[in-house]
């Protein structure tokens, strides 16, 4: 006979052997998870040409310390599962797998510049960087800090587009960041910040499945919609104004030829021009009747403009399109991973010689896509790329980005100095990366007061970015003037700027901001 004791110990063998297991299910389960399928098609976006890569440059007033800044990566940034994983792609579908030796060392650097240090170097630095692919058998995020940099320091911050979207990893990134030089309770950055643009759209977001759904038929249908038109016919009239939407994506002429196309190579050039003071671009936006992000297109429309005669290039009635990332989680949960976020292509009119005009054409194109579902139609088409088989990832990734010539952002953050490791943040700028066969990006930051801009492109495309970069004030520069010289008592409009602006005083004006 068996005793009751032994029993016992039978029991509570099997108990502890069955809390094993369990334990082992639940470390299995945290350390592989299925990747989201918006998630994988940024995965499988990699390019030689174009790493998915979102690169940030934060730059200091005080000197920091590599050690200082790994303890706060091991308790602010490791603080989200996320990255600790690493991205591991299969024929079965991609996945996130826990690095179990994970080596912070390697992923937080410590860096000094050649020479003098000054910002040429750096910004050859981060070219460097950013023309680098992440190493694939770790997570795929990755620090370099420069210890001394002009004074104070500088951080340059690498982090796989599958990971999250641009507007998601600048909020994680700021919530590294204090709003006091001593961190205490409470002195961390918690509000969400992002500006409302879009949020039409955003509130759409219940209804992404529905479009995700009828994304997913076509890209099943390997882009059929040109060789069948009925599968257009069909599509319109089942989704209604999505189809519609759907159909005025893909139907969209190719960008016109211009310097900003061409072959890509594998060179980046990275560039940043000094910031604007945001108080003087609201001011032009009040002049004009228009948002500040209308004003900073158009300046950055009108940048390209003059870099690209400077370079003989014909403009005369040229437009442009920028594919323009908008925000489609809720404000509240701007801080999640993932990518959340649908595209639109917004018009940069290079064409134009009046400044004033850029700014209402513009003004014109944002109204249309306040009230379009583009950016919801597209979320659903990368969705649905991340079901689709490779080819066809890649015929629907060309057919894209032969639509547009930049990628642009334009991300509004705090407003108040902001301090990482008790050093405090003097500027910050970041890029998100191209896709396909668009080598340009611009992009626009705005932080404590002022507006910063930067360039990333493809140096077979734009082997000197800085040429573009000094047009940016210049540019700015003339909407300040026509806004200030300009009738307070009413909108000031591209009639009154040719009025203001003859063409000798247009002569004038370019050579002294130019």
């Amino acid at each position: 006979m068996v005793s009751r004791a032994h029993k016992g110990s039978v029991r509570e063998g099997a108990v502890k052997e069955r809390a094993v297991r369990e334990r082992a299910k639940r470390i299995r389960a945290v350390r592989r998870e299925p990747m989201a399928k918006v998630d994988t098609a940024w995965l499988r976006m990699e390019q030689p040409t174009n790493p998915m890569m979102i690169t940030g440059v934060l730059m200091f007033a005080d000197p920091m310390s590599v050690t200082e800044l790994r303890s706060v990566i091991r308790q602010r940034w490791l603080a989200y599962r996320r990255f600790n994983q690493k991205a591991v792609d299969t024929a079965a579908g991609a996945f996130w797998e826990t690095d179990t030796d994970l080596d912070l060392d390697w992923h937080v650097q410590l860096t000094a510049l050649p020479g003098r240090g000054g910002k040429r170097a750096l910004e050859r630095f981060v070219s460097q960087l950013a023309s680098t692919p992440l190493d694939t058998g770790r997570p795929l995020w990755q620090f370099h800090l420069v210890e001394r940099y002009e004074g104070g320091s500088a951080l340059i911050a690498r982090i796989h587009h599958s990971y999250a979207d641009g507007i998601a990893l600048v909020q994680v990134l700021l919530s590294l960041t204090d709003t006091t030089r001593e961190p205490a309770k409470g002195s961390d950055l918690q509000q969400a910040w992002l500006k409302q643009d879009g949020a039409r759209v955003a509130r759409r977001v219940g209804a992404a499945e529905r479009y995700m759904k009828l994304g997913s038929r076509v890209v099943e249908k390997g882009m059929e919609m040109y060789r069948d038109p009925t599968l257009a016919a069909v599509l319109a009239r089942e989704g209604g104004e999505i189809g519609r939407e759907l159909l005025h994506a893909l139907t969209l002429s190719d960008d016109p030829p211009s310097l900003l196309r061409g072959k890509l190579g594998v060179s980046k050039r990275v560039a940043w021009a000094e910031p604007l003071d945001l108080e003087e671009v609201k001011a032009v936006g009040r002049a004009c009747e228009c948002t500040v992000n209308d004003v900073l297109m158009a300046t950055a429309a009108g940048a390209l403009r003059h870099y690209m005669l400077e370079r003989g290039d014909r403009v005369d009635g040229l437009t442009l399109r920028a594919t323009v990332p908008v925000n489609l989680r809720p404000l509240e949960h701007a801080r999640k991973l993932g990518n959340h976020f649908g595209l639109v292509f917004l018009d940069l009119p290079v064409g134009e010689d009046n400044p004033i005009r850029r700014v209402e054409r513009v003004v014109e194109c944002m109204n249309g896509l306040k009230n379009s579902r583009q950016a919801i139609v597209s979320f659903g088409l990368l969705a649905a790329l991340g079901m689709a088989p490779t080819a066809v990832q890649g015929l629907a990734l060309d057919l894209f980005s032969r639509k547009a010539s930049v990628v642009a952002t334009n991300v509004p953050g705090p407003q108040q100095t902001l301090y990482l490791a008790g050093c405090a943040l003097r500027d910050m700028m970041f890029w998100v990366p191209q896709t396909g066969s668009i080598g340009v990006g611009i992009s626009i930051l705005s932080y404590n007061g002022r507006v910063h801009f930067g360039l990333i492109a493809d140096a077979k495309l734009i082997p000197d970015p800085d040429g573009v970069i000094r047009r940016f004030g210049s540019e700015f520069d003339k909407l300040l003037y026509l806004s200030l010289m300009s009738d307070w008592e009413s909108r000031l409009d591209a009639p009154s700027a040719d009025a203001l602006l003859p063409e000798d005083t247009r002569r004038a004006i370019d050579f002294l901001v130019g």
